[in-house]
């Protein structure tokens, strides 16, 4: 640790202004006239990986934003590290409410603020420059291969493609991957579940045309009402979703990972008065932090149709529209529930309408294993930086791209995040403590050390 420490000592300005020269390039991906910036991004990174001890590193072109890939081999003999990153960031509107411009980073109050940087420029960068110290003090016990993208705000569309072309370039024994969160500054955490996801688009159509609501009222289908009724019928009064066979794939949690699940602080009182809530609702027998993480879930996350402008108009209208998503958890095949739900929700439509279900996009659920020699490095390392061991946190969000590295590469992943929810990534003013990046930077060789330990 003293090691560790003074290095980081030493470096640390130099470690902050080029992490804020990696944040000053706006590498927006949803935007496309910031496709320039996503090759600057690319061509900065693989500037960093050289200079912090990478044998080789190059840009990678993608059928969409590209790909900046750099490695160290000191010995094939010993196990490989695949660190995965992003260089890509959210949009920054609405950008009235930054306190300070997204992309000219500042520090206040102990804090980074500036857009990705903790999502996943600040994170990324603790990786280099882990890696850099361990190289500079010639202390790395295994291989390092590094891939960083340049689309995961985007759903990574091209990442798995490029991953499959270059499958031998990648081999490695573990993914590390900090893109998430710890559940406190002081409670070290480590994600060992995501959730996976499938989105629809409904369209139910009535009439050929919106009808006076009077004169055909009571004679003609409302589309939105019959849209309402379809929907109230998936979910039964014990908060199970009805879709035939939607549970038959899913994996149990066991009792021991939901008694260490259950250790992370939570209280029910304060996030219910947080959310302005009397009463929080779910799948019966599961706590709220089990619902959010280890269960699948329906929900429709927007819904439209007829006249929704200022006033009255009585109108009966032709179509209704919905959007509806399920969290899906590990085992759950997004495909699959994509046509189940299509083919139950057209059959229940009454003859009055016409049903029409699109799947949108979708992504698999992802699980690490807590007796993976991985993680067991990982909770190590955690608990010499932070004093106490780590506690295993289903996500209840999705990174797909995580599911897709195991499909495509066959390799597991371990989700090392120093986030905390306070950052408010994807939102003005997101921020990172200066206190986390530099524990992550403490943490991740400690994690390469006991990894190669526990490889022999």
């Amino acid at each position: 640790m003293d090691n560790l420490n003074n290095y980081i000592e030493k470096n640390k300005e130099r470690f902050l202004e080029e992490l804020f020269g990696l944040i000053r390039i706006p590498s927006i991906s949803s935007i496309k006239e910031h496709k320039p910036d996503m090759y600057r991004a690319a061509e900065y990174w693989k500037k960093i990986l050289l200079e912090a001890g990478a044998e080789k590193a190059e840009v990678y072109e993608t059928d969409g934003n590209p790909v900046t890939y750099g490695e160290k081999i000191i010995d094939r003999n010993l196990p490989t590290v695949l660190v995965y990153g992003h260089m890509d960031v959210m949009p920054v509107d609405p950008i009235e409410k930054w306190v300070s411009p997204p992309f000219e980073p500042e520090i206040r109050d102990g804090k980074i603020w500036a857009r990705g940087a903790n999502d996943d420029k600040g994170q990324g960068m603790m990786h280099a420059k882990a890696f850099e110290l361990m190289v500079k003090t010639n202390t790395l016990p295994c291989n390092v291969k590094f891939m960083i993208e340049g689309e995961e705000e985007v759903g990574s569309p091209n990442l798995g493609k490029w991953c499959s072309e270059h499958k031998e370039m990648l081999k490695a024994d573990v993914i590390l991957v900090s893109d998430t969160s710890m559940i406190a500054r002081d409670i070290p955490s480590i994600t060992t579940g995501l959730r996976g996801l499938a989105y629809w688009q409904v369209e139910v159509t009535g009439p050929s045309q919106d009808l006076h609501s009077g004169l055909f009222g009571g004679a003609v289908a409302n589309p939105i009402n019959v849209l309402c009724s379809m929907i109230s019928k998936m979910i039964d009064d014990k908060g199970r979703i009805t879709i035939p066979g939607f549970y038959d794939d899913v994996l149990e949690v066991s009792a021991e990972e939901r008694e260490l699940l259950g250790r992370a602080p939570f209280n029910l009182e304060n996030y219910k008065k947080a959310l302005n809530l009397e009463e929080v609702a779910g799948e019966e027998g599961y706590t709220t932090t089990e619902r959010t993480g280890i269960r699948p879930t329906f929900d429709v996350c927007g819904i439209w149709g007829g006249y929704t402008g200022e006033g009255a108009k009585t109108v009966l209208p032709s179509k209704a529209f919905a959007k509806i998503s399920c969290r899906l958890v590990p085992n759950q095949d997004h495909h699959k529930i994509a046509d189940l739900f299509k083919n139950h929700f057209e059959s229940i439509a009454p003859k009055t309408v016409k049903v029409e279900v699109t799947s949108l996009h979708g992504g698999q659920g992802y699980v690490c294993p807590i007796d993976l020699p991985a993680y067991k490095a990982a909770e190590k390392a955690y608990t010499d930086v932070y004093g106490k061991r780590p506690v295993p946190v289903r996500s209840g969000g999705s990174i797909p791209i995580i599911s897709t590295f195991e499909e495509v590469l066959g390799i597991k992943s371990v989700l090392m995040g120093f986030g905390l929810e306070s950052d408010a990534i994807h939102s003005p003013n997101e921020n990172y403590a200066l206190e986390q990046f530099f524990n992550g930077i403490r943490t991740i060789p400690l994690f390469y050390k006991y990894f190669a330990e526990m490889s022999r």
